[in-house]
């Protein structure tokens, strides 16, 4: 079975090819615009800090180490999932209690009859 499987390479054109080029060398480049970006966004942040910090005269809390250790970014995303997702803890136990009077106008056959030929 595997060996009648055959590639036919003459289906492959120059504009294909190119079209694959163009494609790959889009996602790389993305891909390293995407890593700089990410990659500068907590210096960006911190260097804003530092300024509004020098313009209310901390200068001493300006010059300090502004970034959280990964265990500390961890315990507050951990802290605040629990607390968003928080809800009552159920028993799971199933209950069925019998009912004393199961007659309901919805369970009566009289009111299922189509009344469409009566009508004629």
């Amino acid at each position: 079975m595997i060996s009648e499987i055959t590639f036919d390479f003459s289906a492959i054109t120059q504009f294909s090819i190119v079209l694959a080029v163009v494609g790959y060398l889009t996602v790389f480049f993305a891909l390293v615009i995407m890593y700089f970006v990410y990659n500068n966004i907590p210096k960006l942040i911190n260097l804003k800090v530092r300024q509004r910090l020098r313009k209310q005269g901390k200068l001493k809390e300006a010059e300090t180490e502004l970034t959280i250790v990964g265990e500390v970014n961890a315990a507050i995303s951990m802290a605040l999932y629990l607390y968003l997702n928080e809800h009552d803890e159920e028993s799971h136990t199933l209950t069925i209690k019998k009912v004393q009077r199961s007659y309901t106008p919805w369970s009566s056959r009289i009111y299922n009859v189509n009344d469409y030929f009566k009508m004629r």
